[in-house]
C-alpha cells in the first residue's frame, strides 16, 4: 500500500464504533453480507436495450454467490433469441459479480443482469423469506406445463379494432364476437402442450392438435367468429 507524505505525517486516530453491514433478508435468514458467497436468492427482473427496441426478462437462482439456474426470455429484435442462447450458457456457474461484469451479448440482457444484481445484493429477492430458498428448477416452473414463455401479443387499429394473437393460454385461432361486434371470447391452441404430446408422448399430430384446442370466455355464445390474422 502506498501512502502520500501528507497521510504518513498525520496523527493516528483510533476507530470507535464498528459499523457492520445492515442485515438483509434472504432464504429465511437475516444475513450480514460481506462476501459474494454470502449471497443467495431467486428473483426476476426486466431490462431493455438502449434504444428501447427489445426487452429481456431474466430469472436467476443464486446459491452461495453462484448462479445455479438461469431463465432468459426475450422479446424484440430477432437477434435477441440468439443472444439469449449464448447468455444461458455464459451465466450459470459464475458468481453474480462475474456475471455483472461479463458481456451477455445483448444490451437488454446486460441491463436485466444489472437490475437483478441490485435486487439480490439488497435482499429484495422473491425467496427472501423462504426457508432455504427455492430449489434449482424453480425458475423453470415459471414457464408452466408447456415449458413455453407466456407472451401476450395484441394488435389493433382505430379503424378495425383489436385482434388477440397470442395469449398466456396459447395461439389464438378465432375471436368470438357478440351482436355488437365486441369480443366476448376466443378459441386457442396451447402450442407447448401440443408439441409435448407429439414429441414426448408420440401422439398423432392431428389428435394432439385437437386435444389442445380450447376456448376462453363466452366463445360458444358468439354470433360471429373471425380469424384475427385474416379477417
Amino acid at each position: 500500500m502506498q501512502y502520500s507524505k501528507e497521510v504518513e505525517e498525520m496523527t493516528c486516530v483510533a476507530k470507535g464504533a464498528r459499523h457492520e453491514p445492515a442485515p438483509i433478508p434472504q432464504e429465511g435468514n437475516w444475513t450480514k453480507a460481506k462476501f459474494i458467497e454470502d449471497i443467495s436468492g431467486l428473483t426476476h427482473g426486466v431490462g431493455a436495450c438502449a434504444p428501447q427496441q427489445g426487452a429481456c426478462k431474466l430469472t436467476l437462482n443464486v446459491k452461495n454467490g453462484i448462479i445455479e439456474e438461469a431463465l432468459v426470455e426475450t422479446i424484440g429484435c430477432s437477434g435477441m433469441t440468439h443472444s439469449a442462447a449464448m447468455a444461458s450458457e455464459i451465466l450459470v456457474g459464475k458468481t453474480i459479480l462475474e456475471a455483472l461484469n461479463t458481456d451477455l451479448v445483448c444490451d437488454a440482457i446486460n441491463v436485466a443482469m444489472r437490475e437483478l444484481f441490485l435486487q439480490i445484493v439488497y435482499g429484495r429477492t422473491q425467496s427472501a423469506f423462504s426457508d432455504n430458498g427455492l430449489p434449482v428448477g424453480a425458475g423453470l416452473e415459471d414457464l408452466g406445463k408447456g415449458h413455453r414463455s407466456q407472451v401476450g401479443t395484441m394488435y389493433s387499429t382505430k379503424l378495425k379494432g383489436a385482434r388477440y394473437l397470442e395469449m398466456k393460454e396459447g395461439y389464438v385461432m378465432e375471436l368470438g364476437l357478440d351482436e355488437n361486434d365486441e369480443i366476448i371470447g376466443y378459441k386457442f391452441v396451447n402450442l407447448g402442450k401440443m408439441m409435448e404430446d407429439i414429441t414426448t408422448k408420440g401422439i398423432d399430430p392431428d389428435k394432439a392438435f385437437l386435444n389442445n384446442v380450447k376456448t376462453y370466455g363466452r366463445f360458444d355464445e358468439a354470433v360471429k367468429k373471425i380469424n384475427p390474422r385474416k379477417e
